[in-house]
């Protein structure tokens, strides 16, 4: 279909996915770090590229990655840990709480701003919820 030889001359790859309205572009990533449950794997040197097509976009990471347990990974982690706290303690006091759901809360029920934020935190964010308490 293509025609013999080594493969798609890159030019007229290109020109192809542009007509699919795909377009490919390189990321200049320092590095990639992907956590599973177990484990991480460290790209410390990967090439990424990211394709939109149809409104997805699809990273592509190429590279040899290092295998390590998440518990010995240190400095990242301990960051991340750190971060998830601080999130949890927001959550506790509705900080987490998107403005624009506030607004849409307050709007549709005629509360004030803190009676949308205060049921919105009661139910979890959850938008129906937080105007069914308040009707």
């Amino acid at each position: 279909m293509f025609g013999g030889g080594g493969g798609l001359n890159p030019r007229k790859m290109k020109q192809m996915m542009q007509q699919m309205g795909i377009d490919l572009d390189d990321i200049d990533a320092e590095e990639v770090i992907i956590r599973t449950a177990d484990e991480e794997l460290y790209f410390d040197d990967a090439q990424v590229q990211r394709m939109d097509a149809q409104g997805q976009q699809t990273y592509q990471v190429v590279g040899s990655p290092e295998t390590r347990p998440r518990s010995d990974t240190g400095g990242a982690d301990a960051a991340a840990d750190a971060d998830a706290a601080d999130a949890a303690d927001e959550e506790a006091t509705g900080a987490d709480i998107p403005q624009s759901d506030v607004e849409i809360v307050a709007g549709r029920t005629g509360a004030s701003e803190a009676e949308a934020r205060e049921a919105l935190v009661e139910t979890d964010g959850d938008l129906a919820a937080a105007v069914e308490r308040l009707e």
